[in-house]
């Protein structure tokens, strides 16, 4: 199986990147946005042609919004657009219910999502090279057929990416930890340098800059990724919540030196296992990586 042609719905940063890798590999690359100048700005980039194709493609790649691709999934797959379908969201639980309900040919799709990205949004900061050694996980359904699920791995292959296949659910929880609750604590974060005094931001460090680097985002992009998850964000949140009102009581137990050494040492000690959790926490990101291996098809 090989893939020759590729539609590309969507022209934005991963779109486009998608676009631009599928390209280097030789692959036919049609493109579509409702957003014409997108579409423009990818096409001078080289990711593809900016016209419909003439007959089914081989693949079709939803770059859209995660509540997005069931309804545009739905449409393209009338409309006979391509052979296999897969998107490339950050939600999938969501979507995948909704798409089992409502597409017209369920077991030609597969959710994907690569594990990849900048602060930065749109075609321009598309980069070929974007997904080189990253994760990208698959999700597929009961009804995912071979064809579909080979076609996703060649795409993942084009671009450089390493396969995970997961439970749609079991992503959304993961990625929830990992992604869409740190963008909005980013946001939180960011959001108190409008309201600090005029030199804080003079003050800067590289720490602040890292903390909040990812509120750059495009907000309605994210305010669709986060409502699309938004009980496993919000369960993040709830305990990360309950960390953060242990400190501030504790912080002003410490600020309070009348109230004795006792209370200020209890204090303390829950203000240093923070500090000791959270080093722990940063640990778990260095650990090697688990090898590839092979990813085994669906039974269908």
């Amino acid at each position: 199986m090989t893939i020759r042609t590729m539609a590309v719905v969507g022209t934005g940063l991963i779109g486009t990147s998608v676009a631009l890798a599928a390209r280097l590999r030789g692959v036919t690359v049609y493109l579509s946005d409702r957003d014409e100048s997108a579409v423009h700005a990818a096409a001078v980039l080289g990711a593809g042609r900016p016209e419909p194709p003439q007959g089914p493609v081989d693949l079709a790649v939803l770059a859209v919004p995660p509540s997005q691709i069931a309804p545009i999934l739905a449409e393209l797959q009338s409309r006979g657009l391509a052979l296999s379908y897969t998107d490339v969201a950050s939600v999938k639980a969501l979507a995948e219910r909704e798409i089992l309900d409502t597409a017209p040919e369920p077991s030609r799709y597969i959710g994907g999502h690569p594990l990849a990205g900048r602060e930065r949004s749109g075609p321009l900061a598309a980069r070929a090279e974007l997904f080189r050694d990253r994760p990208w996980v698959l999700t597929p359904t009961r009804l995912t057929s071979r064809a579909a699920f080979g076609r996703a791995l060649e795409l993942i292959a084009l671009c450089g990416a390493v396969p995970r296949v997961m439970r749609a659910r079991a992503h959304d929880d993961a990625v929830a930890l990992t992604s869409h609750a740190p963008h909005l604590v980013a946001s939180l974060m960011a959001a108190r340098l409008g309201d600090g005094p005029p030199e804080a931001a003079h003050l800067a460090g590289q720490g602040l800059r890292d903390t909040t680097r990812i509120a750059r985002g495009d907000s309605q992009l994210w305010s669709d990724i986060v409502e699309s998850n938004a009980a496993a964000v919000a369960d993040i949140l709830t305990r990360l919540q309950e960390d953060l009102s242990s400190v501030v009581a504790a912080l002003y137990d410490l600020a309070d030196r009348e109230r004795g050494r006792e209370l200020s040492g209890k204090s303390r000690h829950t203000l240093v296992d923070l500090l000791d959790r959270g080093a722990a926490g940063v640990g778990e990101l260095d650990e090697p990586r688990p090898s590839g291996q092979p990813v085994p098809c669906p039974p269908r």
